[in-house]
């Protein structure tokens, strides 16, 4: 059975043409949220530390999360995106705080490190990669690379070293998390000007596992690949990340059976009685000292007008440029990669076990960006059936074109996509598939392409208009990543109560 769905593009394409009935409704909130992924949720979160219950979160889809949800089968939950979180860098006190609260991190040690919940770090073994028709650990290219290859990676990761411990004259981390927090270093901001490409090919590396790892890492963490992405995001994929909550297992990461949705369940409390899903906003404008709202009830197929003293568009900036007035021209210069993941019922997985399935299993040269296995993290593991997520990450030079070119394509020619791909390591997977669900993400996340994280069109989006409309998103960091939505609705929520941002 072969199953296509995705995010609601459909009702959101009517943001174009807004043939919505007038408000039969009104309501009155001093606070709006409108957007129920990360970053709204983590601004529901800080009115409620912040001793603020009068407020309202909008949201279009049936449930909350954004692109931190998840499906679930009789078999296991799987992830619809987002499916993991590295440990926090030590000096995000906000992120280590929220750990706390949700009982992952559960005690300090002596010398002041959090102490994770060992069920809720990847079990071993967490990684695999498929090269040279073998099984490896870890998904850097080791065994059979060539001795100039090998010395090409210690060269990098020495590089990467380097660039992780270093500050700039204003005594900030050259690279850090939050994005806000880094040093304003001009040297290193260069970066932003050139693809990791050309700063590959600049620093005379050659080396064609490496050149692969790093694509592989861009298109991960941004879904641009290595000839598209900003050089500085591609040194922040390894920089900006300083391993140092933790004595061991520095590289490890916080992941569930459903990925970062169990995240978005923390988070969901903090809006109980408080969201409208269903409801796609198509209209934000401020008149008298209000901003008023219009948003479409996708079920009872009426509008309501919502009057807020102040609201939070926790919305990406390619859906703001058709609610405000004067947006889209500098939303031009945001890029939003297109994404599938395709979430597989299979029998058995069949392969050279010279490494066993992991947590997350990775394809040398193949399309996709390989594949976790959902029942890797549960205690139980005898399983009839086993639940895989494949990711596939559309990485072009014209992501417009290729949006709608995804689009036009049925399930039928994705389940080959797929099934093509898999088959590089497993080639049975095609008899050993009971089921498989396509899901397809026209705007996955926002890729920074050169220029873009240091430019002016990320500044303007950023900024307040008339003190009453504030922005929230991880696109207006630059880098898709949970802890840029949380800060993100942190940092809008403070603004407006003190004025004050974590960067200030």
């Amino acid at each position: 059975m072969i199953r296509l769905s995705g995010t609601n593009h459909l009702l959101g394409h009517r943001l174009w043409i807004k043939d919505f009935p007038k408000p039969q409704q009104q309501v009155k909130i001093p606070y709006l949220i409108i957007g129920g992924g990360i970053s709204g949720l983590s601004a529901a979160r800080q009115f409620h530390k912040k001793g603020i219950s009068d407020f309202l979160l909008i949201e279009m889809a049936d449930h909350l999360g954004g692109n931190s949800s998840n499906g679930e089968n009789k078999y296991s939950k799987y992830p619809l995106g987002a499916h993991y979180l590295p440990l926090p860098n030590f000096n995000d006190k906000e992120l280590l705080g929220f750990l706390e609260e949700e009982k992952i991190i559960l005690d300090y040690d002596k010398n002041g490190l959090p102490v994770f919940d060992e069920l809720q770090l990847t079990f071993a073994p967490d990684e695999r990669l498929f090269y040279k028709n073998n099984w490896q650990e870890g998904v850097v290219p080791k065994e059979g690379n060539s001795p100039e290859e090998n010395k090409e990676f210690l060269r990098f990761f020495k590089e990467m070293d380097a660039f992780r411990i270093a500050k700039g004259e204003d005594q900030k981390y050259l690279f850090d998390i939050p994005l806000s927090l880094s040093s304003k270093n001009e040297k290193t901001r260069v970066l932003d000007k050139i693809t990791m490409q050309q700063w590959f090919e600049e620093n005379n590396f050659k080396s064609e596992p490496l050149f692969n790892y790093i694509d592989y890492c861009c298109k991960d963490d941004f879904g641009l690949g290595i000839a598209f992405v900003s050089a500085w995001a591609g040194i922040h994929y390894f920089a900006g990340r300083k391993q140092d909550a933790a004595v061991e297992k520095m590289d490890s990461v916080l992941t569930w059976p459903e990925g970062n949705a169990r995240l978005t369940q923390h988070l969901k409390k903090y809006t109980e009685q408080k969201a409208l899903k269903n409801h796609l906003v198509y209209e934000v404008k401020i008149e008298k000292e209000k901003v008023i709202v219009k948003a479409f009830d996708d079920v009872k197929k009426t509008t309501i007008e919502i009057i807020a003293d102040k609201v939070i568009m926790a919305t990406p900036q390619f859906v703001n440029q058709y609610l405000i007035k004067d947006r889209k021209q500098f939303t031009k210069q945001f890029h939003y990669t297109p994404w599938l993941l395709a979430t597989l019922v299979v029998n058995n997985l069949t392969d050279n076990l010279s490494f066993p399935l992991s947590w997350d299993n990775v394809i040398y040269e193949a399309k996709g960006l390989g594949y976790v296995y959902a029942q890797h993290q549960t205690l139980n593991q005898i399983q009839d059936k086993k639940v895989v997520t494949y990711y596939y990450s559309f990485s072009s030079g014209d992501l417009r074109k290729m949006r709608k070119e995804i689009y036009k394509k049925d399930k039928g020619y994705w389940k080959q996509v797929v099934f093509n791909d898999l088959k590089i390591a497993h080639p049975d997977i095609e008899n050993d598939t009971e089921e498989m669900e396509v899901f397809l993400l026209g705007h996955g996340m926002i890729s920074p392409v050169p220029d873009f994280i240091f430019g002016e069109a990320k500044e303007k989006a950023s900024q307040s208009i008339e003190n009453r409309i504030y922005f929230a998103h991880s696109d207006l960091s630059g880098i898709s990543i949970f802890e840029e939505a949380f800060h993100q609705g942190i940092n809008a929520v403070n603004k407006i109560l003190d004025g004050t941002t974590l960067d200030s």
